[in-house]
């Protein structure tokens, strides 16, 4: 008895997807840098780790392009 789970699987990923990347942006939108800088991921080992250090900046204080700042 073979159970597929791969719809259920692509279904998960795709409704996780969207808004993990709405959390993305407003990460890079805090720290004052656009949201296209999710595709430095596309560069091996370099690009994930320069984005990892980019989620754990502190964001910049007061105003920015992108709005108020979330912890004013």
């Amino acid at each position: 008895m073979d159970l597929s789970y791969g719809f259920f699987y692509f279904a998960y990923a795709l409704a996780m997807f969207i808004p993990g990347l709405a959390v993305f942006v407003r990460r890079m939108h805090d720290i004052g840098k656009s949201g296209w800088w999710y595709f430095i991921a596309l560069i091996p080992i370099i690009g994930a780790i320069w984005l990892l250090v980019l989620c754990l900046t502190e964001g910049t204080p007061g105003d920015n392009e992108y709005g108020p700042d979330p912890k004013a």
